[in-house]
């Protein structure tokens, strides 16, 4: 093989490795968006979810505004350590 098609070849083969890199990298940041709208659905759901009992007991008890905020902060927990475990296990995946 003569150096100029030597090249040609290896060109190509760097080429093919650049395009199929560049595939994983697009379907990498999907996952990752995917990834992050899901955590934070999870914080936003577990915060809305307690405030929601808070009110509900509170209506119930006529306790306003105490169980609110003591829900909302029992939510707000709940949702940071959802959002731990969900992060490790993602991690731990990869």
């Amino acid at each position: 093989m003569t150096i100029p098609e030597d090249f040609k070849t290896r060109l190509k083969i760097a080429k093919s490795k650049i395009k199929k890199q560049a595939e994983l990298d697009g379907e990498k940041r999907g996952s990752f968006m995917g990834s992050a709208f899901k955590l934070g659905t999870e914080l936003v759901s577990a915060v809305a979810i307690g405030t929601i009992i808070g009110f509900i007991l509170d209506n119930w008890f006529d306790t306003k505004p105490w169980l609110i905020i003591i829900f909302f902060f029992l939510g707000t927990a709940a949702g940071i350590l959802n959002v731990i475990r969900t992060a490790n296990r993602m991690q731990k995946e990869e």
